[in-house]
């Protein structure tokens, strides 16, 4: 059996329709590197159970997504999923009702503990700097199909 992930079959327009996946801050995060060395793994989507704590990565890496090795990083925060979750490479991330970034992939470094979950940002900066607190409402957005 072959991978239709690493074979390149499956990409987001097989997603046409997603729900909003809420969640909150739990921990605050603080930290730049510039050689962290992720792997991001090549399936563009993880499911969540509701009640699973993530850890949010940033990077400013161009180029960074599934299949990709990312070494800027900044630490954001780990979050707690409201809601069972299907989360893919190219959903928008809010927190506070602020953008803050696009989902581009998944590093397995510290599963099953928790999943590291890579976005592409503007600007990299670390939770702390961008005033995070716990209990901060996380919204990751979905895809909705265009009406009729």
């Amino acid at each position: 059996m072959t991978d239709p992930y690493a074979r390149k079959l499956v990409n987001r327009s097989f997603y046409t329709a997603k729900e909003d996946v809420h969640g909150r801050v739990v921990v605050v995060l603080n930290g730049l590197l510039e050689n962290r060395n992720l792997q991001l793994i090549t399936p563009i989507s993880r499911t969540f159970p509701a009640g699973t704590v993530i850890e949010l990565i940033g990077t400013d890496e161009a180029a960074a997504g599934p299949g990709e090795t990312v070494q800027r990083i900044a630490y954001l925060a780990f979050v707690e999923l409201r809601d069972a979750a299907v989360l893919v490479a190219g959903d928008p991330v809010s927190i506070n009702g602020k953008p803050v970034g696009t989902l581009v992939g998944f590093d397995d470094t510290h599963m099953p503990n928790h999943q590291n979950t890579v976005l592409r940002m503007e600007k990299r900066i670390s939770g702390a700097d961008l005033g995070l607190r716990p209990g901060d409402p996380v919204c990751i957005h979905g895809i909705f199909p265009n009406p009729s």
